[in-house]
C-alpha cells in the first residue's frame, strides 16, 4: 500500500478515452488527482513496486534535471497514474529510492509513455543502473500515424510535446507555462534541485506527464499493427541509444521480434538496428558539415533515424537507428565522409 501522507497539491487529468469521443478540450471540466511527492518507496503504489502480469499498468513517464544525461543530474521522475501523479524526489530520496523503481522502469508490465526518452534513459542508466524497458514514445508514436496516413516526415522534423498536446488529434490543449519553465532553466539551470519544490514546480512537473495516458490511449486506436511492432522496436532502441556499454547491450532486454501476422503477410519489414559508429578525433566536423549540411544530406538520403550525442555527449560517436540496409548505406556514407582526402 502506499503511504496516506495527504498530497501536497491536485492537478486536473483526462480519462481515457472512450471510442466516438470528443476530443479535450482547453480548459474542460476534468477530474482532479492528487499530486504526491515521494522521497520514500512505501509512498508509492504497492502495484508498481512489485510488477504482475496479473495487474498491467500503463502510466505518464518523464525525468526533470539539470542537464539530464550521463553526466548532469536526474532530480525528479514524474508518474501519472490514472487516480494520482507521484512526483519522485530523487535528490531526497536518493538512489536507495530510486533502486526501489528500478523493478518497474525494466518491467514488461509496467507501460511508460513518454515524449522524447533518449536523454531520461540515458541518465537512469548511467546515474542508477536502470534499464528502461517497455517504453511507448509519443514521438515516434506521432511520426508513425503521420506516415500510415500518407504523410512524409521530413529529416529532423520531431514534434515537440508542447505542439503534440496542442494537436486536436490528441488533446487541443495549450501548455503556454511550458515556455515560462524554460526560460526559467534558461536564467538558472539549477531550477529543479531547489527544496521544497514549489508550486509552480509541482505544477510543471506534473504538466509534463498528466495528459500521457488520453494521448496514448488516442493513438492506439491509429496505429495498426506493422505501426505497433515499429513503435515497440524504436522505442527500445531509442531508449538504448546514448547507453553506450562494453557488451553491445547483451544485458539489455531483447528487442520485440516481427510478429507472426506481419510476417505472414508476405512484406514483412526488415530487422531495425541501431549502430554506433566511431569518428576519429578531428572528424566530427566533417560529419556535420558547415551549419549541419553534411549530415542533413545523409539523412535525406538514407531511410534511418542519424543521432549525435552533441554538447551533452558522448562526443565522438554516431548513433544510427533503422532498417538494416539503411543503416548500413549510411555507415558507408559517414565513413567516407570521415576519410582523409
Amino acid at each position: 500500500m502506499a503511504s496516506s501522507t495527504p498530497p501536497l497539491a491536485q492537478t486536473q487529468v483526462p480519462l481515457p478515452p472512450d471510442p466516438g469521443e470528443k476530443p479535450v478540450e482547453d480548459g474542460a471540466q476534468l477530474p482532479l488527482v492528487p499530486i504526491h511527492i515521494v522521497t520514500c518507496a512505501t509512498q508509492l503504489p504497492a502495484e508498481f513496486l512489485e510488477p504482475s502480469s496479473d495487474r498491467q499498468l500503463v502510466i505518464g513517464f518523464d525525468c526533470e534535471g539539470v542537464d539530464l544525461c550521463r553526466y548532469g543530474k536526474l532530480c525528479i521522475m514524474q508518474l501519472a497514474f490514472p487516480d494520482a501523479i507521484y512526483l519522485v524526489d530523487a535528490i531526497q530520496g536518493g538512489e536507495m529510492l530510486m533502486k526501489a523503481c528500478k523493478p518497474a522502469l525494466e518491467s514488461t508490465y509496467v507501460t511508460k509513455v513518454i515524449h522524447d526518452c533518449k536523454r531520461d534513459s540515458e541518465a537512469l542508466y548511467f546515474q542508477f543502473g536502470i534499464k528502461l524497458n517497455n517504453v511507448v514514445d509519443t514521438q515516434i508514436a506521432y511520426t508513425l500515424i503521420e506516415e500510415q496516413e500518407g504523410r512524409k516526415r521530413l529529416p529532423d522534423d520531431y514534434i515537440s510535446f508542447v505542439s503534440l498536446l496542442a494537436d486536436p488529434r490528441y488533446g487541443g490543449i495549450s501548455y503556454l507555462e511550458k515556455e515560462e519553465v524554460r526560460i526559467l532553466l534558461r536564467q538558472d539551470p539549477k531550477f529543479w534541485t531547489y527544496r521544497p519544490l514549489s508550486e509552480m514546480m509541482m505544477r510543471a512537473a506534473a504538466d509534463d506527464v498528466r495528459f500521457l495516458v488520453y494521448i496514448y490511449r488516442k493513438m492506439m486506436e491509429k496505429l495498426n499493427a506493422r505501426s505497433l511492432w515499429y513503435l515497440a522496436v524504436r522505442s527500445a532502441l531509442y531508449c538504448r541509444c546514448f547507453c553506450i556499454n562494453d557488451n553491445n547491450y547483451a544485458d539489455w532486454p531483447s528487442l520485440p521480434p516481427i510478429p507472426d501476422d506481419i510476417s505472414a503477410e508476405g512484406n514483412a519489414p526488415e530487422e531495425e538496428i541501431l549502430s554506433v559508429l566511431d569518428v576519429p578525433p578531428g572528424k566530427m566536423g566533417r560529419v556535420i558539415g558547415r551549419r549541419g549540411a553534411s549530415i542533413m544530406s545523409v539523412k535525406e538520403s538514407c531511410n534511418a533515424e542519424i543521432l549525435i550525442g552533441g554538447a551533452k555527449g558522448p562526443p565522438d560517436k554516431v548513433f544510427i537507428i533503422g532498417p538494416v540496409k539503411q543503416v548500413r548505406k549510411a555507415e558507408a556514407i559517414l565513413r567516407g565522409r570521415m576519410m582523409d582526402l
